[in-house]
């Protein structure tokens, strides 16, 4: 019984590793390239939205600066106007680079 095991193992038939012999290594290459560029894409667009959420928070603290240091109630007004067209630049710039981003790939 001891002879039979450490007897020598037959030789492969293919090397592994190879396209030929191995398809789904050939077809990986290409997998994995479209999978980077998928997490690429998504960790951009999640970024994108980072930066979204802080330029709201920025433009939200802005009109509230400015509301509390108005002396009347047309600033206060004007501040209000003003946090919101910040929160709308922010939002449509966000949309933009992440249409650019979904044409691009």
């Amino acid at each position: 019984m001891e002879e039979i095991r450490s007897s020598e193992s037959p030789p492969e038939t293919h090397s592994p590793g190879t396209g030929a012999a191995n398809p789904a290594v050939g077809s990986s290459k290409k997998g994995e390239t479209s999978m980077a560029s998928r997490m690429k894409k998504d960790c951009l667009a999640f970024l994108v939205s980072v930066q979204e959420g802080f330029e709201y928070v920025k433009a939200f603290f802005v009109g509230q600066a400015k509301k509390m240091t108005a002396k009347s109630e047309e600033e206060a007004a004007r501040a209000d106007l003003q946090a919101s067209k910040m929160q709308a630049e922010a939002a449509d710039a966000a949309e933009d680079v992440k249409t650019r981003l979904s044409k691009s790939a």
